[in-house]
């Protein structure tokens, strides 16, 4: 029986969407919510972009999105291609004869913003590059780059102008017979990026890539990233995300997934349950998760771990997480697994003890998953 059933409060029932490829990707559909990030690497450095790309693979991005501004980047987009991990998105801006480069450079997916790369005819011609490519395309509308008749319409960027502006590209894709699109409506601001994409997601079934575009810096970016994203998908709505930061893509990724295991949506590496500390510490709580995050990075598999100071509220986290600590006083603390206290751990050597307790279960729960799944076959 799953914790949804027991309690039904938690549920989050996603939008319907139909469902498209970038890549071996699924986007859409039921599938899950893929985390997306992008290089910052001048895309000409071949050897810089791919390391960067490979650290955002290996910290969990799905899809990795690249800058395409000119032709020598382009060209540099096949070597990228070649040897990245994961399906590579060629961001197209301007000219849309980059897209059609991109798309015989081997990208998976070309994102096109419909307020700067021409008019219709030029559409149609990356339609054709996607279509013979086998690319999906993004249609990004974006509330800074809306198309001019659009602003004298509504004379400022609104929701319904963001929403008419991608169903306007969406007839066009539709019109060539192009399906394999996602669309995103993103703004800076919360509150019109949240209304764009409610609007968009009423209006059409293709899948949503969602994002709060220039949110700012690491801890300013991340908070209302989390707000805005969080919302969405609270309501059902999105199929793949990017959390745009000025700051290491792989912190992209990193929040992506923390917005995405707060909601229960999708889960990789150890969520770690942890007090803010106080007086009552019997150990220094903040030191320790900082040694543990980083001590833990090369988990994958998704376990929960809590780490709480003090008996007041300690025993009752552990009960709900795969291995836990709670502090007992100077000395040492208890140890819990599977919401069970187990066993005393002295607090110098309570870190290396619990690596060792996360790894032993991570390693379980993998040895019983291919156990099910082969009694499944």
């Amino acid at each position: 029986m799953s914790i949804n059933h027991i309690r039904p409060w938690r549920n989050i029932y996603r939008r319907e969407s139909r469902q498209i490829h970038v890549g071996n990707v699924p986007v859409g559909g039921g599938a899950p919510i893929s985390v997306q990030t992008m290089t910052n690497t001048d895309t000409t450095d071949v050897a810089a972009t791919v390391a960067q790309v490979q650290a955002c693979a290996e910290a969990g991005a799905d899809i990795v999105r690249i800058s395409v501004p000119d032709e020598a980047s382009s060209r540099a987009l096949k070597d990228i291609v070649a040897e990245s991990p994961v399906p590579i998105v060629a961001d197209i801006h301007f000219h849309y004869k980059r897209a059609i480069e991109s798309a015989d450079a081997g990208a998976a997916c070309l994102r096109i913003n419909p307020g700067n790369i021409g008019d219709e005819s030029r559409v149609k011609e990356v339609i054709r590059a996607a279509k013979d490519h086998g690319c999906s395309i993004r249609i990004g509308v974006n509330a800074g780059s809306l198309e001019r008749h659009l602003l004298e319409k509504y004379g400022e960027p609104c929701p319904d102008a963001m929403v008419e502006s991608g169903l306007d590209h969406i007839r066009i894709l539709q019109d060539n017979d192009f399906h394999e699109f996602k669309i995103s409506v993103k703004a800076s601001d919360v509150f019109l990026a949240a209304a764009a994409y409610q609007g968009i997601a009423e209006a059409t079934d293709a899948p949503i890539h969602l994002g709060i575009t220039e949110a700012g810096g690491l801890t300013a970016g991340t908070i209302k990233s989390a707000i805005g994203l969080g919302n969405l998908l609270w309501m059902g709505i999105g199929d793949t995300l990017r959390v745009s930061l000025s700051a290491d893509p792989v912190e992209e990724v990193k929040v992506g997934y923390e917005i995405l295991k707060s909601l229960g949506l999708r889960h990789r590496g150890v969520n770690i349950i942890s007090c803010p500390s106080c007086a009552r510490q019997g150990f220094d709580v903040i030191k320790t998760v900082e040694a543990l995050e980083k001590r833990l990075e090369h988990v994958k598999t998704p376990m929960s771990l809590s780490i709480i100071g003090c008996v007041v509220n300690g025993p009752g986290e552990a009960l709900m997480t795969d291995v836990g600590f709670t502090g007992g006083g100077k000395d040492a603390g208890m140890v819990y697994l599977a919401g069970k206290a187990s066993h005393k751990m002295s607090n110098d050597q309570m870190i290396n003890h619990i690596v060792e307790e996360v790894e032993k279960k991570a390693a379980q729960i993998e040895a019983d998953s291919a156990a099910s799944e082969e009694a499944a076959q």
